[in-house]
């Protein structure tokens, strides 16, 4: 595996990236590579096709394909045969059956055709063997409509347990991604492709994907043809067949002149009732967490990966009806399941040949052959359109196939290689954190957001950092966080390079409020729990965490408490908590999403960092501007609790605490303070000590007061 870098691959527009950028890294780059290269305009090798757009079939992309079936085909046949072996055996051969279903079809409904023109010749309208013969026909069908219900049932069970599968494992890799590997446009695509491959377990040709499960489709059909030859193998036995063969030919090319009715069954949704609607919504909210660029920070930074996949899992898995016994149809509705499906079609068919009767008589050719040359001839036609239309799907689907291979490869940026990797030192008093001329550049932009930051932080100190806005403070605290990385210098936690631990475990160390702080659409207890989800489902550490940020008057106003559903649209569509309290009408658990101020949102975001930062493993504190939003004693609350929680119960400071405001009687609380402009530091020390200098910050700060 090649070492991950930090610096994101770069793109303008549509454009391939140049040679000497750094890519997403994949395990097999050989894989990703061939799937990159089969999205290149043929027209313009610099421009690439927009995910899920159509490859053309061009001598270059089939050997893309040959490649890429070749490294990817084994691992997604290996991950479905690990689902049911059994299953899978049983729909191969109950697909090769059914391909020889139609020639056994077309000799039974000769046998009758035959049998009504011999009664018609001699005249002899005795017609026990005639009711015999649609008698056994009748059989047959019902025994191919129950033979077609079990391979459907079977089949269903296979398709929604391989797409269960594939979704968990893509959606298990997503939500291990950070930002600068999704900053990468190509890997938002690979992703995006992942998922229509995905899509695709979910019936033959479903809105134009193909599965590899689809291809059992195509040994059917190659059954079915392989039958019908034989079939006219056996007829052409002499010239008068032969005329009937051409004859056949002939009328394949008339149009039908009557459309057959047949009544298909009708679409029903889905969701059937309440549990499966709510099942639908926990996982479309689950998928647009994992999918979401505005919840990925805290995602990455709180860990919730596990907690989104478990809830998603336990969703999906309902909404595909996994959840429950899955079962074929009861004995006691087999008699419908053979009749209530029986297609006659095929025998009102032949039976409409009957007229022509009269105009065979002086024929020595039986009407049967006829019948049965004309169906396997239009047959074969029909499978040979069906084949190359199941080729071209298959072609597509082969890079989608790749797509979703590479996709499973992807290693996030921010995670070290194994051989660099370095366990997290923890130093019991806080986190020291040592910069050296940073600098990190957004994908796209000229200018760095930061450049060439350095400073000291001994462990258990608090730096406050400020400055106007557009001066680089947030992407800084980012590139603290291990959120994003950073293009240039060294950043130093606990004396080794931040790069060699891992992101994961570097997170558990360390808790923080966003500037951009996520609004879940979930309950209180929820948006603030998931700031450590183990602790998610225990009231009294919630309300612990809510108690310390002094939300605890905002919960207790709302209708349901810790149980109240929030809105996290901030549309105002909803009542005011208070308007409802006051009315006294308590909404239901379900019912309406109660608004909040920003003022209370950001007292929920306090609560959700304060919910990590009780843990003694917490070794930083990070706020960005916790408390714009409140007025001067909340925020005099807040970091009051914020020195509680960085010292032990002897009062020595145990944690180290960075912050950013643009109220400067709140930086006066730091031991340090950091001065940014255009993206760098410009001034750093106590606050005694920048005022004595008398720069930015001292005129800053006099113009504030």
């Amino acid at each position: 595996m090649l070492p991950a870098l930090d610096k994101p691959t770069r793109r303008v527009g549509n454009k391939l990236p140049g040679a000497n950028s750094d890519s997403s890294e994949v395990s097999d780059k050989a894989l990703y590579d061939a799937w990159l290269a089969s999205r290149a305009v043929p027209a313009s090798k610099a421009i690439l096709l927009t995910p899920g757009a159509q490859r053309s079939p061009s001598r270059e992309n089939a050997a893309l394909a040959v490649r890429i079936a070749r490294r990817s085909s084994l691992g997604v046949l290996s991950l479905l045969w690990q689902l049911y072996p059994s299953r899978i055996l049983l729909l191969v051969a109950m697909d090769l059956c059914r391909g020889a279903f139609p020639v056994f079809r077309g000799y039974s409904q000769a046998m009758i055709i035959n049998e009504v023109q011999s009664v018609i010749s001699s005249g002899n309208f005795v017609c026990t063997r005639l009711c015999r013969l649609i008698a056994t026909e009748l059989l047959r069908l019902a025994l191919e409509s129950g033979f077609d219900s079990f391979a459907s049932a079977n089949e269903e069970v296979v398709q929604s347990s391989a797409r269960f599968a594939l979704e968990y494992r893509l959606m298990e890799q997503r939500v291990r991604m950070d930002v600068p590997t999704l900053a990468d446009p190509n890997v938002r695509d690979l992703f995006q492709e992942s998922d229509l491959f995905v899509r695709s377990f979910s019936g033959v040709a479903n809105f134009g994907l193909f599965s590899p499960l689809d291809l059992l489709r195509i040994l059917t059909l190659l059954s079915e043809m392989l039958s019908h030859l034989f079939v006219l193998w056996t007829l052409t036995t002499d010239r008068t067949h032969l005329s009937l063969l051409a004859f056949s030919i002939i009328s394949y090319i008339v149009p039908l002149l009557i459309s057959w009715w047949r009544q298909y069954p009708e679409y029903t949704d889905d969701i059937q009732d309440i549990r499966a609607a709510r099942a639908t919504a926990k996982q479309n909210k689950m998928r647009a967490m994992a999918h979401s660029d505005a919840y990925r920070s805290e995602i990455v930074l709180f860990g919730l990966g596990p907690w989104i996949l478990d809830n998603w899992a336990r969703a999906r898995m309902a909404t595909l009806g996994l959840d429950q016994p899955r079962s074929f149809p009861a004995e006691n509705s087999t008699f419908n399941v053979l009749t209530s499906n029986i297609n006659a079609s095929g025998l009102l068919m032949a039976l409409q040949n009957m007229p022509v009767l009269l105009a065979m008589q002086s024929s020595s050719a039986s009407l049967g052959s006829f019948t049965l040359y004309r169906n396997s001839i239009q047959s074969i036609v029909f499978s040979i359109q069906q084949l190359s239309q199941l080729s071209r799907m298959a072609f597509q689907s082969i890079f989608l196939m790749g797509a979703f291979s590479a996709a499973l490869q992807v290693r996030p940026r921010l995670q070290p290689s194994p051989e660099v990797k370095l366990a997290y030192p923890s130093s019991g008093n806080g986190m020291k954190i040592e910069a050296r001329n940073i600098s990190f550049s957004y994908p796209g932009s000229h200018e760095p957001a930061v450049r060439n930051v350095s400073f000291t932080l001994n462990p258990g100190e608090t730096l406050a950092i400020v400055g106007y806005n557009g001066s680089g403070k947030s992407t800084l605290a980012n590139i603290l966080l291990r959120v994003t990385g950073f293009d240039e210098g060294e950043l130093l936690v606990n004396g080794h390079d931040v790069r060699r631990y891992d992101a994961a475990e570097y997170h558990r160390h360390l808790t923080a409020v966003f500037q951009g702080f996520s609004k879940f659409d979930a309950s209180v207890r929820q948006n603030v729990g998931v700031g450590y989800f183990p602790d998610m489902q225990h009231p009294a550490a919630v309300a612990r965490a809510v108690k310390l940020a002094g939300a605890d008057p905002v919960v207790a106003a709302l209708p349901q408490g810790l149980k109240t559903r929030l809105d996290a649209s901030g549309a105002g569509a909803s009542l005011p908590h208070f308007a409802a309290a006051d009315q006294g009408h308590r909404a239901s658990p379900r019912g309406r999403p109660q608004g909040l101020s920003g003022g209370e949102w950001q007292r929920i975001a306090i609560s959700r960092a304060f919910m990590r930062a009780q843990r003694p493993e917490v070794e930083l504190l990070l706020l960005d501007e916790p408390t714009a939003s409140l007025d001067a004693h909340a925020q005099n609350r807040v970091f009051e609790t914020v020195d509680e929680l960085a010292r032990s119960d002897a009062g020595e400071r145990t944690k180290t605490v960075v912050f950013i405001t643009h109220r400067l009687s709140t930086a006066r609380r730091a031991d340090k303070i950091a001065m940014m402009e255009r993206g760098t530091i410009i001034e750093f020390g106590t606050h005694e000590e920048l005022l004595a200098a008398g720069g930015a910050y001292a005129s800053l700060y006099k113009a504030s007061i």
